[in-house]
């Protein structure tokens, strides 16, 4: 299946908003390894959002969309450290 291109400047602005949306985890985790303290981190939440994250790095795979995959691999990658986090400190 072959995806329509995209203009240049539409594929910044989900460049950008990629950027953005999976660098924001690592404050997060920065306060976890900061306090070592992780209870108000839902297991629920946070391992429903890495399965969501994972399948939109599938979606991006299918799509050949270089932002839809690296932002997703990253932040799928961001959360899964998030989860080993709570259980070391949890």
């Amino acid at each position: 299946m072959k995806v329509a291109s995209v203009h240049p400047f539409i594929e910044l602005i989900g460049t950008i908003a990629a950027v953005i949306t999976t660098f924001a985890w690592l404050p997060q985790i920065v306060k976890i390894l900061r306090d070592k303290q992780t209870s108000d981190i839902s297991w629920g939440t946070t391992g429903t959002l890495a399965a969501g994250v994972l399948l939109w790095a599938i979606y991006g795979l299918f799509l050949g969309s270089w932002p839809i995959i690296m932002a997703n691999v990253v932040t799928f990658l961001f959360i899964a450290t998030i989860l080993g986090l709570k259980l070391r400190y949890g």
